[in-house]
């Protein structure tokens, strides 16, 4: 508890003042940002509050012969009259105008709409034990969270949870610590793995589904973490080794190709190509670790992949040349339609959710060509990112609130890869929730529809000793003999 009081008070002197954070990362007059953003038909409530004294302002929003107004500093909406405006306006522009200072702004109502919901885990800042963390579950349409995993019915660290394209009915779920499995569900089952074998590195994490469901692309990494002395730095997050890997659900085994498992390299976080036929992985060279830490950087590669063996195949071919650019890669995420890939570009290493210069680029699959994605920039971290099972919306995680804590925002990719300005995640009580909130949002995913994680039937896996071990099958290539 006092860990938690310093780490506040801490934050508090390092924010100072609101009303700063607003003008360097918002709009200045409103909080959250809501001016000129495009929104699904389907959010929950944009809510929000003046920055500036605001007791007599009245504030409307019109769409056609429709109007809503509120009088002073607060905006509340009533979600049934809010989603009425929305069903009415959708594909269409509503124009909100403020009298105290005297200004207008439009919200668009896109016609692509967005998931049931996200999932997201939320952890307090604690690096050498393990706080509170779970894994939840948010109704975008409202404002409800449910709690889906929580570490408070067992000790260890909740992380690496992943959906086969927001398909709730299957995950993967990963639990470090005195506890530590990976928690597998499918529409049949769940059941708690082993998933560290004699032949690899260590537990599988950083998991991501193949679209036909019988292959799951991990890595294993050997993880270390350090404290910078620099002051506009606070922690760092690398790997000493790291491999690929592909399990097959059907056969319970690990699949090692040689080819992502090379000596000298480091590769993580495998994704799959949309059709399935590739997976995208990033690779470094390897360096002298922790001296030789900043220059570690990650190229983006593409392989293609066996849908029948699970193999990886050995023609590598570099995506992005990061490494040219004085850069490095780290979180690819392909859009379901195949056309676009958001990555994540730091100045070097893997972990750039610490890393206050980290931008979201877009690679069009079609062109080729890669562009930062301008609609999600801002002057501070933005990481972790996700597509809506229709590709048209991002979810991403960024710094910019406070530069500290982790928010998540929304934005819209049009069928040229353009992104909408990005708006953050609605709450009842904005100011007064984030302004209390010492919790970061980690490793956000849509969901289509609620989670049915039996909770009970989880504790007890995860409290069991029971363990099913992973098998391993060698694929033999010219990079490796067993």
């Amino acid at each position: 508890m006092m860990k938690r009081l310093l780490f506040a008070l801490l934050t508090l002197s390092v924010i100072s003042c609101t009303g700063q954070l607003y003008q360097e990362y918002g709009s200045g007059l409103i909080y959250p940002d809501y001016m000129d953003v495009t929104i699904p038909s389907d959010i929950a409530p944009l809510n929000f509050d003046y920055t500036v004294p605001a007791r007599n302002n009245v504030t409307v929003f019109s769409f056609g012969d429709l109007q809503f107004s509120f009088k002073g500093s607060e905006v509340r909406w009533n979600a049934r009259k809010w989603h009425r405006l929305l069903s009415v306006a959708k594909g269409g522009d509503i124009t909100v105008t403020s009298s105290a200072p005297d200004t207008s702004w439009i919200i668009h109502v896109s016609e692509d709409d967005i998931d049931y919901g996200v999932a997201y885990r939320l952890l307090e800042p604690g690096y050498e034990v393990y706080s509170k963390m779970g894994i939840y579950e948010r109704e975008l349409s409202s404002f409800r969270q449910r709690a889906v995993v929580e570490n408070t019915e067992f000790s260890g660290c909740v992380n690496c949870h992943a959906f086969n394209r927001g398909n709730t009915s299957s995950m993967s779920l990963h639990i470090r610590g005195d506890h530590g499995a990976t928690v597998l569900m499918t529409p049949e089952k769940m059941e708690a793995f082993n998933t560290k074998t004699d032949t690899t590195k260590g537990f599988c994490v950083y998991p991501y589904w193949h679209p036909g469901g019988r292959f799951i692309a991990y890595s294993t990494n050997n993880t270390r973490q350090i404290y910078h002395s620099k002051p506009e730095k606070l922690l760092e997050v690398f790997d000493l080794s790291s491999d690929v890997l592909i399990y097959d659900v059907e056969a319970n085994e690990l699949v090692l190709s040689p080819s992502v498992m090379k000596h000298g390299m480091w590769e993580t976080f495998p994704v799959f190509s949309a059709d399935g036929k590739s997976v995208y992985f990033c690779a470094a060279e390897e360096k002298e670790l922790p001296y030789g830490l900043e220059e570690v950087r990650y190229n983006l590669y593409k392989a293609p992949f066996d849908e029948h063996t699970g193999a990886i195949g050995d023609s590598l071919e570099v995506i992005i040349d990061a490494v040219s650019m004085g850069k490095s890669v780290s979180f690819p995420r392909p859009s379901y339609d195949g056309r676009f890939l958001v990555y994540t570009l730091s100045d070097y290493g893997q972990f750039s959710i610490w890393h206050h210069e980290a931008d979201l680029w877009l690679l069009d699959i079609v062109t080729g060509k890669s562009r930062r994605l301008e609609g999600t920039f801002s002057p501070d971290t933005e990481s972790f990112h996700n597509w809506s099972s229709n590709s048209r919306w991002l979810v991403f995680s960024s710094r910019r609130d406070d530069g500290q804590f982790t928010r998540l925002y929304f934005s819209h990719i049009d069928e040229n890869g353009n992104a909408s300005k990005a708006f953050m995640l609605p709450q009842k009580n904005p100011t007064k929730y984030y302004g209390t909130l010492f919790m970061s949002y980690n490793v956000p995913d849509f969901i289509t529809a609620p989670l049915s994680v039996d909770n009970v039937k989880a504790s007890k896996l995860i409290n069991a000793e029971k363990r099913i071990p992973f098998g391993v099958k060698f694929i033999e290539n010219k990079y490796y003999k067993k």
